[in-house]
């Protein structure tokens, strides 16, 4: 029988807001307030269990196609320019991830206008009316700004909405929503900091994930830290393939290995948590900066943590930066306490940013790196046994992370061809 994990889809999805909530608390709240609210607009209008359960999840994710912090943060603040192109890249990044394929056309189409009725089809293809709730709850959240005194602010933005019922949103959706003004409990639920506790716990979803779901999830996760750079879009692909055969090679089994690849593609999940411009910078870091990094791998343990049945990926993923003799970061791990799916996932890390071209240097040949490991390997960094078991399989190994990191740049060149392709349509 297949291994199947049961996971919360909640904890997945609120991981995500979590991870949009360091940089700024106010996007990852968005995301929380959105779904909330979508949500009782659908039990409003009587949607069934299974379409406000769509609308709910959709709603959790609905932005995950803004790719950078500027532009997560334009759409928040109601700024942007350009709705329509992140609906599509996030469309495109969940379409292949079973649990999430009921919410593609949503997240697709909710910035879509009613048009007073032409808005029901959208580049040929009819669109859902939760794609217009959400649309309206999306609307209606970016109005209220974060304030104790919510119920002052409703009478005004109510208006706005108002004023565009039939032009931009259903008129149904919008007297649905009028009867919700009416409702105080609603938006001082809607003020709290988790407004997804006061809603019904099965709109969490357990479900069993195989192993390849789990690793189609990991490739998701990598691509929404990697995508906000060309250069770092295959960074996550090399380690997870590097860290994968390294376990093979250490006796891991076949699910052993998967599970390695998957916290490959997410030991770096905390660089949400960094800014951008640090982690394209094409100099040396200064001080500051670097320690904006070195937070990363706190983060990555903090995000993992929302999904307790990730435990053992949590540690391979995050423990990247610990080293044998205590002295690593950010947990001070010494080798008696480090996991060996850790040691390999550091070595499988340091590899790859070793031998791999980055902006402002061409990837190092493979005599240099195989002394650098050696060295760090005396040094007590990284385990010995491991480095010289990559050492033994070095062409292999070398070989395997740039077919995975051409892979990588190929997916992410044809990703945006994509989406450039659909805004021209």
């Amino acid at each position: 029988m297949e291994y199947q994990l049961q996971v919360n889809m909640g904890d997945i999805l609120q991981c995500l807001s979590k991870a949009q909530s360091i940089l700024s608390p106010q996007v990852g709240q968005h995301q929380l307030k959105v779904a909330y609210l979508a949500y009782r607009l659908a039990e409003e209008l009587a949607f069934s269990t299974e379409e406000r359960k769509k609308i709910f999840l959709a709603a959790l994710v609905h932005d995950i196609g803004a790719l950078s912090m500027k532009e997560k943060l334009e759409l928040v603040d109601g700024r942007s320019k350009d709705t329509q192109t992140h609906a599509l890249r996030g469309a495109l990044l969940v379409r292949d991830f079973g649990p999430l394929q009921c919410t593609v056309p949503l997240i697709r189409c909710h910035h879509v206008a009613w048009a007073n009725g032409a808005g029901s089809n959208w580049q040929g293809q009819p669109v859902p009316r939760g794609a217009h709730l959400l649309h309206l709850a999306d609307s209606m959240c970016i109005r209220l700004p974060a304030q104790r005194n919510v119920l002052s602010q409703l009478p005004g933005t109510f208006a706005e909405m108002q004023a565009m019922s039939g032009s931009e949103f259903v008129p149904q959706q919008v007297a649905a929503l009028e009867n919700l003004i009416r409702k105080e409990y609603i938006w001082f639920d809607l003020a709290a900091t988790n407004p997804l506790d006061r809603l019904p716990q099965w709109l969490m979803p357990v479900v069993g994930l195989s192993v390849d779901d789990m690793v189609r999830l990991a490739e998701i996760i990598s691509h929404l830290i990697d995508f906000g750079s060309e250069f770092t879009s295959r960074h996550s692909a090399g380690v997870a393939k590097v860290a994968e055969h390294l376990a093979s090679l250490s006796g891991f089994s076949a699910d052993g290995c998967k599970k390695m690849l998957i916290a490959g593609y997410l030991h770096d999940l905390g660089k949400l948590a960094v800014n951008n411009a640090i982690l394209e910078k094409d100099a040396a870091l200064n001080t500051t900066e670097f320690n904006e990094v070195r937070a990363h791998t706190y983060y990555t343990y903090y995000l993992l943590d929302s999904i307790p049945e990730f435990g053992e990926i949590k540690q391979w993923a995050a423990y990247h930066h610990e080293r044998l003799d205590g002295t690593g970061y950010p947990f001070h791990i010494n080798g008696d306490f480090l996991p060996l799916g850790s040691r390999i996932m550091a070595v499988a890390d340091t590899f790859t940013a070793i031998a791999e071209d980055r902006p402002y240097r061409k990837g190092v040949e493979a005599n240099k790196t195989v002394d650098i490991l050696r060295n760090m390997a005396r040094r007590q960094v990284l385990d010995e046994r491991l480095v010289e078991l990559l050492i033994k399989n070095y062409e292999t190994i070398d070989m395997l992370r740039q077919a995975a990191q051409r892979g990588a740049v190929r997916y992410y060149e044809d990703f945006f061809s994509s989406v450039k392709q659909a805004d021209a349509e």
